[in-house]
């Protein structure tokens, strides 16, 4: 598959796992459980399936978070509840969650044969050097069509990210300066939300700003460059090639199968509000990263 036919295809259907990053319904059920703030909750939620892991291992594999930040609530999380409680916590919000979003949708043969097919296509993944992949595969699979959708998508965009992450080292990126690229395209997250979530402080980002302005990558707007744009571009690449495995496992009539089946739930999950205003750059495509 061409680069570019990868990125389009996960588009398609990543924001259907995405959503939990934003649901209520993920904040009520954690917060049932003693975990309380926000941020506490995204760490928990997210790293339950590598078990009670501690500080150093949650940054490293998020990659674009202030590790300052992650230590403010790592490991107390697992001190208010167990990975497992956690885990069985966000799969109750993502039932809830899908089931308000997508309606009577999560019952229809659409959701089910997408399941089927981002399963399939979720066989073609393999764990090395994959590690919030590889955790999240050893959980166990949901039977419901739609908890099993989201499910296979999580394995699928957690295999992506582990991708990415060796795509940026390769390009000797930063986190940080990872995050501070993907604000400069003006199609993600707006600049003042990434600081403010991933805990950076301005002059940290300033900083970012400045080392990739030095290699001609970001200009005096904060926007990117020729230069950077196609260096963003080429990191892109890297991580679509690495990441297009599942979609070669499920074949051109497959993909193009999900494509439309996957573009149909996820443009109902959107028109649903599934993610709020004032996160994103106008134009994002609503995938948000790390």
């Amino acid at each position: 598959m061409e680069p570019s036919d990868v990125a389009r295809l996960y588009r398609r259907i990543e924001p259907l796992h995405s959503m939990i990053y934003f649901a209520p319904e993920v904040g009520e059920e954690l917060a049932e459980l003693g975990i309380e703030h926000p941020r506490a909750q995204y760490f928990a939620q997210r790293s339950a399936a590598m078990g009670a892991v501690g500080p150093g291992v949650v940054a490293a594999t998020y990659y674009n978070f202030n590790p300052a930040l992650v230590a403010r609530f790592v490991p107390a999380i697992w001190m208010s509840a167990s990975p497992e409680a956690v885990l069985n916590g966000r799969l109750r919000a993502a039932d809830r969650a899908l089931r308000r979003l997508l309606g009577d949708a999560v019952s229809s043969r659409e959701c089910e044969r997408a399941a089927v097919l981002v399963r399939k296509a979720s066989e073609a993944c393999t764990p090395e050097g994959r590690p919030l992949y590889a955790a999240h595969a050893d959980l166990p699979r949901p039977d419901e069509p739609h908890l099993a959708l989201w499910h296979a998508i999580t394995l699928l965009r957690e295999y992506r990210g582990d991708g990415h992450l060796a795509a940026l080292l390769g390009a000797r990126v930063s986190g940080l300066e990872a995050l501070v690229l993907h604000t400069a395209t003006g199609r993600g997250f707006l600049p003042e939300v990434a600081q403010a979530t991933r805990g950076w402080n301005a002059e940290q980002w300033g900083e970012a700003v400045a080392g990739l302005r030095s290699r001609g990558l970001v200009d005096a707007e904060l926007g990117l460059t020729e230069e950077g744009a196609a260096f963003r571009d080429g990191i892109e690449d890297a991580t679509n090639r690495t990441s297009a495995a599942p979609w070669e496992h499920l074949g051109a009539d497959g993909c193009a199968e999900l494509a439309d089946l996957g573009g149909g739930l996820t443009k109902r999950l959107l028109e649903a509000g599934a993610f709020p205003a004032g996160v994103f750059a106008p134009g994002a495509d609503r995938t948000p990263k790390g």
